[in-house]
Order: C-alpha cells, then sequence, then structure tokens
C-alpha cells in the first residue's frame, strides 16, 4: 500500500514562503504522476500543481504559476511543492496525492489513487 506523508505547512504573513513535502513509502516516483491538491473551508478541492516524474513535465493551476513551483526528488521518493509571494487567498489545506500517469488535460482532476493526510497552510495579511 503506498503511503503519503505531507509536511512544511504553516502559518506566514502575506508575501512569505513555505516549502512543503511529499513523502511517498513503497513505490518509487519512477513513472508515477504526483500532485498537489488544496481546500479551503467552503469551497471545492482545487488541483494546484502536478509532476509527471518519468519526464518532470510539471503542470499549475493559473493561480499559482509563477509563484508555486513543484519538483521531486527521486533518490528519496519526495515530492515538494515550493510556495513564494504567498497570498491569504493560498490558505487551505494542502494535500499530496498520486497517480500513475497526468497530462495538462487531467492533472488537476481528483481521480488520483493515493491521498495524503493534508498539511494546513495559513496565510495572514
Amino acid at each position: 500500500q503506498v503511503q503519503l506523508v505531507e509536511s512544511g505547512g504553516g502559518s506566514v504573513q502575506a508575501g512569505g514562503s513555505l516549502r512543503l513535502s511529499c513523502a511517498r513509502s513503497r513505490v518509487t516516483l519512477i513513472r508515477t504522476c504526483m500532485g498537489w491538491f488544496r481546500q479551503a473551508p467552503g469551497k471545492e478541492r482545487e488541483g494546484v500543481a502536478a509532476i509527471q516524474t518519468s519526464n518532470s513535465r510539471t503542470y499549475y493551476a493559473d493561480s499559482v504559476k509563477g509563484r508555486f513551483t513543484i519538483s521531486r526528488d527521486n533518490a528519496k521518493t519526495t515530492v515538494y511543492l515550493q510556495m513564494n509571494s504567498l497570498e491569504p487567498e493560498d490558505t487551505a489545506m494542502y494535500y499530496c496525492a498520486a497517480r500513475p500517469y497526468c497530462d495538462a488535460s487531467n492533472y488537476a482532476t481528483g481521480d488520483y489513487a493515493y491521498w495524503g493526510q493534508g498539511t494546513q497552510v495559513t496565510v495572514s495579511s
């Protein structure tokens, strides 16, 4: 059973940065799509970013382009989400997820096989 564990959340002021990590156990990152999602209270879940680890292609929601960067470290089976220039609107619970494959048309859909428990990000103005 694949396990995903997020870390790195916290509270920051607007304009600050955080780096989220998603550690994956049991299965390496090769030929896997890893995605980050977020959900704020009262709002729908949003696909934030994803990376297809076999070719390193990345995908981003328009709301985070230019501010967030997704990357992976195959050796450590970890995926990162570097979040810069954070805004209060980025406040949410952030989840990582895994599926065999993704592309620009489906990375933001919720059809991922495995999910982590989430890490809270709070941005104050």
